[in-house]
C-alpha cells in the first residue's frame, strides 16, 4: 500500500462516517430545526466527498471496497460510538455535535494529509479534489464548534 492508497482509504471511511454522524444528528434533532436542516445538507456535502473519492481511487486502481491491509488497519480512523443513554436532551444534543465535530476534524487531519502527498506526487488531479473538499469540511468544523459553544452554557448551566 503506498501514501495515496492509505490516505484515500482513511478519508472514505472517515467521510462515510461522518455522513452517517450527521444524518443521525439531523435525524434525531427533528425538532431544532437549525440543528436539523444545517447537519441534513452538510451530511450530503460529505456523501459528495465519498464520491469524489471513490472517482480518485478509480483512476489509481483502487478499489476501496476490498478489504484493507495492515497498514491501513494500523494507521484506522474508527473509533467505537459511545452512545450513552442521555435524559436531558440538550446533553444529547451537545454529545452529538462533539462527536460531529471530532469525525469532521479527523477528517480535516486526513484531507490535509491528502493535499501533502498530492503535492510530494505532483498528482494535480489529487490535490484538486483535496483543495475543494477540506475547506467544507473546515466548515463543518466551524459550524458544530459555533454551536457547542452558543448550546453549552444554556445546557451545562441548567443541569
Amino acid at each position: 500500500m503506498n501514501g495515496v492508497e492509505l490516505a484515500l482509504r482513511t478519508l472514505d471511511q472517515g467521510e462515510r462516517h461522518l455522513t452517517g454522524e450527521l444524518a443521525d444528528l439531523a435525524e434525531r434533532h427533528r425538532a431544532e430545526h437549525e440543528i436539523h436542516h444545517v447537519a441534513a445538507d452538510l451530511a450530503t456535502w460529505s456523501e459528495e466527498h465519498v464520491e469524489r473519492l471513490r472517482e480518485a481511487a478509480a483512476r489509481h486502481d483502487l478499489d476501496l471496497d476490498t478489504p484493507q491491509d495492515a497498514h491501513f488497519a494500523a494507521f484506522g480512523t474508527s473509533h467505537p460510538a459511545t452512545l450513552a443513554t442521555l435524559p436531558d436532551p440538550g446533553l444529547l444534543l451537545l454529545r452529538d455535535l462533539r462527536e460531529v465535530h471530532l469525525a469532521a476534524t479527523r477528517n480535516s487531519l486526513h484531507w490535509e494529509m491528502l493535499a501533502q502527498v498530492a503535492q510530494a506526487s505532483k498528482d494535480t488531479a489529487l490535490l484538486s479534489l483535496a483543495s475543494f473538499c477540506h475547506p467544507r469540511t473546515l466548515r463543518q468544523m466551524r459550524w458544530t464548534n459555533t454551536m457547542i459553544k452558543n448550546l453549552s452554557p444554556q445546557v451545562l448551566a441548567a443541569l
